[in-house]
């Protein structure tokens, strides 16, 4: 599931997460049918980056995207999670599926979070994020410095001195 740092900090707190629109990446048909060939770890790479895009577009949607001391640091969040109430969404992209409710924090497996070494590329990708997908070079070359970055893995016990850490 895309997120942001803020909304990890509301699933410290509630011990639960929506999903904005219910959106969230998986390994499904569609996505496995996409690729000739991949084990199953690579094609949920495949998924995994696709939420990190999506994470790109939360951060985009943030008028006040140039970070101030009182914001939360601009980083891609991907929450990984077992869930097993989804709906199937090929029509918006081979991995996309609809989860129907909140996710338990029970239900996380992984957390996936941006270095600070990122900011700068995050920044610079969000910003950039929609010229990328209308086909403009130079906007696709900047989500590709994005990309170069490594979500860093933690466990989900790990969420609180995660973000006191923030």
């Amino acid at each position: 599931m895309p997120a942001t740092i803020g909304m990890l900090r509301e699933l410290l707190d509630s011990e639960e997460l929506t999903p904005v629109g219910g959106t969230a990446f998986a390994l499904t048909p569609a996505l496995r049918e996409a690729y000739t060939s991949g084990t199953t770890e690579e094609l949920e790479y495949a998924a995994l980056t696709d939420a990190a895009r999506a994470s790109l577009r939360l951060l985009a949607s943030d008028p006040d995207l140039v970070e101030t001391s009182d914001k939360e640091p601009p980083r891609r969040v991907v929450v990984s999670a077992d869930v097993d109430d989804v709906t199937l969404r090929p029509d918006l992209d081979d991995a996309v599926v609809k989860v129907s409710g909140p996710v338990a924090l029970t239900a996380v497996a992984a957390i996936h979070v941006d270095l600070p070494e990122a900011e700068n590329a995050v920044l610079a990708a969000a910003e950039v994020i929609d010229d990328a997908d209308l086909g403009d070079e130079d906007a696709e070359l900047t989500l590709g410095d994005v990309e170069d970055h490594e979500l860093a893995w933690y466990a989900p016990q790990e969420l609180p001195f995660l973000l006191e850490l923030m």
